[in-house]
This record gives structure tokens, sequence and C-alpha cells, in this order.
């Protein structure tokens, strides 16, 4: 099973060490990363695999959202299947 992690923000050093950090304490492996940086705009999407989850699904995501909270970042976690239907044409 997979995820997709969205961030977007003002630009900053350790978002991406902040947002993976948060996913190896809730066992979330990340397989694929990409970022861009626009002027002083970040953003990045991340694809975990959550086979190992130590935590549900709802709470990942809930304490994801806190986390960007806190950095004054918006951090979004879809599962994949999810996504995949949501961008199937």
């Amino acid at each position: 099973m997979k995820a997709v992690i969205t961030v977007v923000g003002k630009d900053m050093v350790g978002i991406l060490a902040k947002v993976a950090g948060e996913c190896a304490k809730y066992n979330a492996n990340v397989i694929e990363v990409t970022q861009s940086v626009l002027k002083d705009l970040f953003a990045m999407v991340m694809l975990v695999d959550i086979t190992a989850l130590s935590v549900g699904m709802a709470e990942f995501s809930r304490d994801m959202e806190e986390l960007g909270r806190a950095c004054a970042l918006s951090i979004h976690v879809m599962h994949e299947d999810i996504f995949n239907s949501m961008h199937r044409i």
C-alpha cells in the first residue's frame, strides 16, 4: 500500500527533512520524492509505502497536517488508490 503526500508553502531550510522524519516516526517508507522551488514557493510530492504504518491512515494524515500547520505549510496525505481514482481520465 502506498500514499501520496503533497507539501506546499514558503520555502525554508529543512522541509524535506521534517516531512521525511515524520514519515519515519510512523514507519512510512519514502519511495520517491519530487520537489520544486519557484521563487520562494516550495512544492513537493512524495510517494510513501504505508504497508508497515504504525498507526491508522487517518491518524497519520492528521499528524502530517498538524506538522504542516506548525511549519506554515499545507501538507496533505492521500491513499494511492484514491489519488489514482481522482486522476483517471
